[in-house]
């Protein structure tokens, strides 16, 4: 699978590389003092290379002929002086040059990210992570040399360049005539080469990046798992081998692409001395005027030291083409647009109370399609709980994720305290909202680190009291290197019960006032759910509750329920209420209670009951014990659902 077309337009073809070029240079905005620096640095070299082969003629023409020693003494003193500052200019002008590209680097690199993180959640269930890593790594990597050097040796060599030309036609203006007759041709030449060139590598970066994904996601824990179960481990190594084949002839492509072309005009450039010597003699033996041989020898110098920036000058124009692809691939992940900004004059609140309203809430994925939610009426007091239940795909989750804001209502409004969430800062709603997710996602990094993500100031001692809250204290204290055990790749030392709890730790820690819970505890076996449900509930007291749930055992006690069915509000009330009006809610009651193994009816243990197979109220939490023995996977509920 390739990944998914990014939805940004580029501007018209005409346009495009001016606006690219402008976008660049303002890269360099922040460094242009730097930046001048390195230009006199530049001209400085240049000028002084220039002056050797002038030495050199006074060397061939005054010195040696006339036998002047101190002369010559300081004509070689002055030659030595010249390679000396050459050196020393290109130093500092090289360690200046590479800091300025790395700072620029950084800004894209750190520019990128930055805006990744402002993208909605859309953005990345429609884009792979290979995708986005291949961005951040092979593109920016890629545009390394450009950033770091070539604008550098731009001026450079554009600067001894001009120049040389300056001193070759003081020189002798007839023999630099002949010497750059063929310099159109050789930028035509070039500039054909480097469109080739940036063509290549748009493919070849969307091939780097089409790996890149592959390598992300059959190489992760989960995407190991799941070749071998699935016996397809030879099968994905055949694709990366067939996707890396197509590497190969891109890179070859664009290694080799107008290599013939610029070889060609070095060996023209490389061959204009030996042309210059048979011009002069044939000058002279048709009477014309006589050179000097110093001052043939000096030209002759010029023209070789005009060789190598001038060949360089159109290799520069090449790359720079070729960038220009990395670089556009960048600025359309630059010019992404945020569908979920923060106001202009965001919202504060000091201390959120935490009262929720969905008010005439309606939302859809994709405006051509049908709504997923549609007139979702509903009002959660401060410290109040609500239950949301209903069928797969009645929108129970996407009602969950509108509180934290990770999407934005099509219609309607969601509030907190009063106050459209959609108009408050972004740190105000990340404190005030607390989310543990169906989906448990840690870091590669000790438990310690992994919980500290919530809160980076807390104390060993506030790690440990919300572990013990999540019933995982006593299996982290267990471990060998206890809260200093690395986790593995996304948890994958930990059973999923285990890392479900470490989620809800880390919230615990966080202490928001609003606490989304969607399947919170649909990796835990049974006992274990009942363990930390206990804890959930003493941890609900005086703050809000929002419970998506397809096990209703963890919803009884909610002050409200609500049952969705195709985005709608199909029933609510309490647990009772429902029971006792036998519509949806019934009926799901009575599903779960048929899945149950004793096929117990749900009423006929009475409200109060525990389950035929709950823990007693002393009895240890399987968190002390280790992994579950099927690794804490879900499955079907052992016992009558509820009541």
């Amino acid at each position: 699978m390739r990944p998914e077309t990014i939805d940004w337009t580029p501007p018209p073809k005409d346009e495009q590389q001016p606006v690219q070029l402008r976008r660049i240079l303002r890269l360099f905005r922040p460094y242009r003092g730097r930046l001048a620096l390195v230009g006199l640095l530049v001209a400085a070299a240049s000028l002084v290379s220039v002056a050797s082969p002038f030495l050199l003629r006074a060397v061939l023409d005054v010195a040696i002929p006339e036998r002047r020693t101190g002369l010559l003494s300081l004509l070689a003193l002055g030659m030595i002086a010249t390679a000396v500052m050459n050196s020393v200019f290109g130093v500092l002008q090289t360690l200046i040059s590479t800091t300025v590209g790395q700072r620029v680097m950084h800004d894209l690199r750190t520019g990128v990210y930055a805006k990744l993180q402002r993208m909605p959640l859309a953005f990345f269930t429609r884009t792979r992570t290979g995708e986005v890593q291949s961005r951040i790594a092979n593109d920016i990597g890629g545009m390394q040399a450009t950033v770091t050097s070539t604008a550098t040796s731009l001026v450079s060599n554009l600067t001894s360049v001009v120049a040389t030309v300056v001193a070759m036609v003081a020189l002798d203006w007839r023999l630099t005539v002949v010497s750059l007759l063929l310099l159109p041709l050789f930028v035509w030449v070039s500039r054909r080469v480097g469109n080739e060139r940036k063509r290549i590598t748009t493919q070849r970066q969307k091939q780097m990046a089409v790996m890149s994904a592959m390598v992300t996601e059959s190489l992760s824990v989960s995407g190991i798992l799941l070749g071998r179960t699935m016996g397809r481990a030879d099968s994905l190594t055949r694709g990366f081998t067939e996707e890396s084949e197509r590497l190969v002839g891109l890179e070859i492509r664009a290694n080799m692409a107008g290599r013939w072309r610029m070889a060609t005009i070095g060996i023209v450039m490389a061959a204009m001395p030996a042309l210059i010597y048979w011009a002069a003699g044939l000058v002279l033996q048709l009477g014309g005027p006589v050179f000097s041989i110093g001052t043939l020898v000096a030209f002759v110098s010029l023209q070789q030291g005009l060789l190598r920036p001038t060949v360089s000058l159109l290799t520069t124009g090449v790359q720079m083409q070729t960038s220009l692809a990395l670089f556009q691939r960048i600025f359309e992940y630059l010019d992404l647009p945020v569908a979920i900004t923060e106001p202009e004059k965001p919202v504060r609140l000091a201390a959120p109370r935490g009262e929720v309203r969905f008010e005439d809430v309606s939302f859809a994925y994709d405006p051509a399609a049908a709504p997923t939610l549609s007139g979702i009426d509903l009002t959660v007091p401060a410290g109040g709980s609500l239950a949301v239940v209903g069928p797969t795909g009645s929108g129970k989750s996407t009602l969950s994720y509108l509180v934290p804001r990770l999407y934005d209502v099509t219609g309607g409004r969601v509030t907190l305290d009063g106050v459209d969430v959609r108009e408050l800062d972004f740190d105000t709603l990340a404190r005030s909202v607390g989310v543990v997710s169906q989906e448990t996602y840690l870091f590669h990094a000790s438990v310690a680190e992994n919980l500290r993500f919530a809160k980076p100031d807390a104390t060993d001692e506030e790690i440990e009291r919300a572990a013990r809250a999540a019933q995982i204290h006593d299996h982290i204290a267990a471990l060998p290197d206890g809260y200093d055990t690395v986790v593995g790749e996304r948890g994958y030392r930990f059973s999923g019960g285990e890392k479900q709890r470490l989620a809800i730790a880390r919230t615990i820690l966080r202490d928001p006032p609003v606490l989304v819970l969607d399947e919170a505890t649909s990796a835990l076996d049974t006992r274990t759910e009942h363990a930390v449900q206990r804890a959930i509930d003493k941890l609900s007291a005086g703050r809000t509750t929002i419970t998506i749930a397809h096990r209703l055992s963890t919803v009884r006690d909610a002050d409200q329920i609500v049952v969705l069915d195709a985005g709608r509000i199909a029933e609510r009330g309490t647990h009772d209420e429902l029971l006792a009006a036998d519509g949806r809610y019934a009926a799901l009651v009575r599903r779960d209670a048929h899945l149950a193994p004793d096929g117990a009816a749900p009423e006929a243990a009475g409200p109060d009951a525990p389950a035929p197979d709950a823990p007693a109220p002393d009895a240890p939490s399987s968190a002390a014990h280790g992994p579950e023995p099927d690794g804490g996977e879900p499955k079907a509920p052992s016992r009558a659902a509820v009541s």
